[in-house]
């Protein structure tokens, strides 16, 4: 033992001792302190009793002195340990709270923890922590758009029947054209993906062309026609929608849901409508492209095609659209499926409205 340390266990302490060790229910700390006292009263070493415990020359001393000063008992609690920092008063918490919901005093869109800590007089985890609490994240931000379309839920409940309840002998075709899609030829070549590294590419490119793609995702099937086109004018429109006429079978009504692209609502779209009665267009609310359901396609196309994809001209960046198209219509496509209530939609556009209103 350490030089100033010595005792020697009593037969009462040791059965203590001994009943703390078998016992099953005996917190591991205590058992392996009991073991020391006992290894150190049967006359081992420090560096014995180190290997058969498995803990430290100052752990070892340490637990020794105790049992001298305070016997069995002093093995089963620990010391009191120092106060920690003081908890933060719900006063400051609350000013952190009211700060962070005010633009920053400085030239800066939002607050960070360091700049909130340094205002605050607190470290950063402190605020990190407050937020946390409070569900703020100052570098967050979430997108919206509200339609100012006075039709806004006439229109809404138009396209929505149209998904849910389709009418008997009809198309259904949600059409929209995803354009400006560029041809991009990285300029180095990229590392494969391996275990531990995810693969890699250039943040430079070289650009090849654009292209347009016309799409009319057909409702009832999950079926799309594509075609590309250099530009997306309504004399592109038009020739898309020559070519539905074509393919649609003859005794069916077509219903189409589209955007408010001034190329949908040209003269001579128009007259193109006139001269084909079975078509009917329903143009969704202003702002909302959402509700058109082609929208999802051009995600998924983006997503599994083309934000990855290395294109060395137009022409190879078209024949990969038309292969995903074709791909996509023979893998079991799915019909479009409306879950919204529209009603919901509704009262959340007007609580928009009425936030706005309240803000401003």
């Amino acid at each position: 033992m350490r030089t100033g340390i010595s005792f020697a266990v009593s037969s009462r302490d040791r059965q203590r001792l001994q009943a703390i060790v078998a016992d099953p229910m005996s917190p591991q700390k205590h058992v392996w302190r009991a073991r020391i006292v006992l290894l150190s009263g049967e006359g081992l070493g420090t560096s014995a009793i180190m290997a058969a415990t498995a803990n430290s020359k100052t752990c070892v001393w340490r637990w020794q002195e105790r049992f001298m000063h305070e016997g069995v008992d002093g093995l089963l609690r620990d010391k009191t340990r120092p106060p920690g920092k003081a908890p933060v008063s719900p006063e400051r918490v609350a000013e952190i709270v009211r700060l962070t919901q005010e633009p920053p005093p400085f030239e800066a869109t939002h607050w960070t923890l360091r700049a909130m800590a340094k205002v605050a007089g607190v470290a950063a985890s402190t605020v990190q922590a407050i937020w946390k609490a409070h569900g703020l994240s100052p570098h967050r931000w979430r997108h919206f758009k509200l339609s100012t379309d006075p039709a806004f839920a006439e229109k809404l409940t138009e396209i929505v029947g149209l998904y849910v309840d389709p009418p008997a002998h009809a198309v259904v075709l949600s059409v929209d054209e995803k354009s400006q899609i560029q041809a991009l030829e990285r300029t180095q070549p990229g590392l494969p993906m391996k275990k531990g590294r995810a693969g890699t590419m250039t943040h430079d490119y070289k650009r090849h062309g654009t292209t347009t793609l016309f799409a009319a995702l057909n409702v009832l099937d999950g079926t799309v026609i594509g075609q590309n086109m250099q530009r997306h004018r309504h004399q592109e429109f038009i020739r898309f929608l020559n070519r539905i006429e074509r393919e649609t079978p003859a005794d069916k009504d077509i219903h189409v849901i589209l955007d408010n692209y001034a190329a949908h609502k040209k003269d001579k779209v128009r007259a193109w409508l006139a001269r084909h009665p079975r078509w009917t267009f329903h143009f969704t609310p202003t702002s909302c492209s959402w509700l058109n359901a082609v929208e999802g396609f051009f995600a998924k196309l983006t997503r599994r095609r083309l934000r990855h994809g290395v294109f060395h001209s137009v022409v190879e960046l078209q024949a990969a659209i038309n292969r995903f198209v074709r791909e996509y219509n023979t893998e079991n496509p799915q019909p479009f499926t409306w879950r919204a209530n529209p009603d919901d939609i509704i009262a959340a556009r007007n609580r928009g409205f009425q936030t706005l209103e309240s803000i401003h």
